[in-house]
């Protein structure tokens, strides 16, 4: 409770100067009875009478207040004072003796030739100077304390821990030195452990809003720590929904480091995102066995500088891998990843190439120069309203640029190469997710040549499909959470359009496990969970800023954009799959394509994309891959011309 008030003290204000004189002329009149009482004990020869005492008291009274106001001592900043303005508290006690003596000798002079009187008059005054400076010090040792407090109240967040379980518990010893957060008890749901203590603090419950409200009041609760992903998951319409309406802060322990804007953040812990109500119980892989795959290999990435392509990088760098080749052409975001591995890393040989696919000779120095074994291909435009607008550029890297680098593995034995695919391959609607397809096409059908021994060749080519990544560059949440800085409003292209979603380290697992299992020439998809509302998700995310929709942000529905669907293709049902070992990732039932037939098509697009012949490349493409279906898209009009 003793935040709470000082909390509410302000203590920039000035003590009103009044005040203060009226403390000092009281200190005063005081000290000066005190002497006379004191000289009395010490020499009981000494007597005196109300008459006397009221004489003294009046004295010391009109002295006081003359010196006082004459010096103006009530005027100054206690709380900066400085031994400098000492002097005149001196002289005003000094004057205030003076005055005395004055006033003595004009009314009762004989009163000076008693011995007693000079012994009162120099106790007065020296316990006088003495009592002013003591309580200026006290006032200035109150204000610092208190102050003291009110940063640490500031600074330090009083936080309760939700839950009982041996993370919860961890989270004791793991704040314990921590100068920000402090863990002042335990929080669970229901009565069943009221009154109890756990780790020698105490278990507080709720069971309303008005419960949460309660603790937050009378116990100086500022924030919720879930020490563990699923537990602010299955708290997310309960406890995480009263802290958004009673401003409470909600903290999370991260299970990994993070990285954000290319800058290693070692967090204790951190507030809530919305990324962890959305992403999944941590997945499970073979770690032993994806170390085995990669360790004492030469990795490439391409398009590693990006979302995936980064993160990549950073698990790929925990296995033990021999170099690792990382290609991108984007020289700003290449910087960055180089200096977090540079610090994350410091034993690791990597090698940052600035490059681009659709250049076959730049690839080919990459790898003839470090002859990787391993490839991911991550580099890709994913854009969809942006290629929808420039479908040549779309084809020329997602299509060419992934024959570029399909063709090189091929060419330099390497061990195995690792496609990134969308779920906008699956049944297209726009450019980017048929230019995929094309891609996905080209290296199957260079698989099944290997397989079929039409071609030569050791590579194994694997590719996986997976949704929308949570927090990739240029994605729904950077952008809702830019809009919501500025103050919204919050743009959603429809009221019912929903996306699967996925978090980038576990899309990278993943694929990294789909690696280590393929035996060459699939196709493999993963479990995307449930769909989401993007308008949902909006409205979450507003709740979890602090601020109120419809009143402090509002909004506001833009219409499908080119290319756009409502709803995306369900990846992983066992109509169009076949399981696998791992139970979040399944393998894609497809067409297959004859190698010759595909490299044909991928040349001519070749052609009519860097001859800007838009309309011609779009109808070849609808003809090769005819389940794409241009929707709210200039491209409608080639739909019925296709047979």
């Amino acid at each position: 409770m003793f935040r709470s008030v000082i909390a509410r003290l302000h203590l920039e204000k000035y003590v009103s100067s009044k005040l203060i004189l009226g403390l000092d002329l009281l200190i005063s009149v005081g000290v000066s009875l005190f002497a006379l009482f004191l000289t009395n004990v010490l020499f009981t020869s000494f007597t005196y009478d109300l008459g006397l005492i009221l004489y003294w008291a009046g004295g010391s009274l009109v002295s006081s207040a003359i010196f006082f106001m004459l010096l103006q001592t009530h005027k100054s900043i206690i709380r900066h004072s400085t031994l400098r303005e000492l002097w005149k508290l001196g002289v005003a006690t000094l004057g205030k003796g003076f005055v005395m003596v004055a006033i003595i000798n004009v009314t009762s002079p004989a009163l000076l030739e008693n011995v007693f009187i000079w012994t009162a008059l120099l106790f007065d005054i020296l316990l006088t100077i003495s009592a002013l400076v003591a309580v200026r010090v006290v006032m200035i040792i109150f204000y610092d304390v208190v102050r003291e407090r009110q940063r640490s109240h500031d600074n330090c967040k009083h936080v309760l821990v939700y839950g009982m379980g041996s993370k919860s518990v961890a989270q004791i010893k793991r704040l314990q030195n921590s100068e920000r957060y402090k863990v002042v008890g335990f929080l669970s749901y229901g009565m069943n452990m009221k009154g109890h203590q756990l780790a020698d603090l105490p278990v507080y419950y709720f069971e309303s809003v008005e419960d949460l409200k309660y603790l937050v009041n009378h116990k100086d609760i500022d924030a919720i720590l879930f020490s563990s992903q699923k537990d602010a998951q299955d708290e997310q319409s309960r406890l995480i929904s009263y802290c958004t309406e009673l401003g409470v802060k909600i903290y999370i322990v991260p299970v990994i480091d993070e990285v954000v804007d290319g800058k290693v953040m070692r967090y204790v812990v951190r507030e809530i995102k919305i990324e962890d109500l959305l992403g999944r119980d941590e997945i499970k892989i073979s770690l032993n066995e994806i170390e085995a795959n990669f360790k004492n290999k030469t990795i490439l990435v391409t398009g590693a500088a990006g979302s995936i392509g980064s993160e990549l990088c950073r698990q790929l760098a925990t296995f033990g891998v021999e170099r690792l080749i990382m290609f991108d052409n984007a020289e700003t975001p290449m910087h960055n990843i180089r200096l977090e591995l540079e610090e994350r890393f410091p034993k690791l040989k990597f090698t940052p190439v600035i490059g681009d696919v659709r250049i076959p000779a730049r690839l080919d120095y990459v790898f003839q120069a470090y002859k990787p074994q391993v490839v991911f291909h991550a580099a890709a435009y994913k854009h969809v309203p942006l290629m929808e607008e420039n479908p040549c550029e779309a084809v020329l890297v997602n299509v060419c640029g992934s024959r570029n680098v399909t063709d090189m593995c091929l060419k330099y034995d390497v061990e195995k190469m690792v496609m990134i695919s969308t779920d906008k391959a699956v049944n297209p609607t726009n450019i980017m997710g048929c230019t995929k397809r094309l891609a996905e096409i080209y290296v199957q059908s260079l698989g099944l040549a290997l397989e079929q021994g039409v071609i030569k060749g050791k590579t194994r080519f694997v590719t996986t499909r997976f949704g929308n990544v949570l927090g990739s560059n240029g994605s729904v949440i950077p952008r809702f959470r830019e809009q919501i800085s500025k103050g919204g409003p919050v743009t959603v292209t429809h009221p019912d359009i929903t996306r699967f979603f996925m978090t980038i380290p576990e899309a990278c697992r993943l694929v990294m496990e789909a690696a280590t299992m393929s035996k060459g020439n699939q196709i493999f998809v993963f479990d995307m969970g449930e769909s989401v509302k993007i308008v949902t998700l909006a409205k979450r995310m507003i709740e979890l800023a602090g601020f109120t929709l419809g009143r402090d942000i509002q909004i506001e529905y833009t219409g499908l954009r080119p290319g756009e669907k409502l709803y995306e293709e369900v990846l992983s049902n066992a109509e169009n799959t076949d399981p696998t070992p791992h139970e979040r990732i399944r393998v894609a039932r497809v067409r297959e394509y004859n190698h010759t037939e595909a490299t044909q098509v991928v040349d001519k697009l070749e052609t009519l994309s860097r001859a800007v012949e838009i309309e011609t490349m779009v109808k070849l493409m609808k003809d090769f891959v005819p389940e794409f279906i241009s929707k709210n898209s200039q491209f409608e009009k080639f739909d019925k011309k296709v047979g």
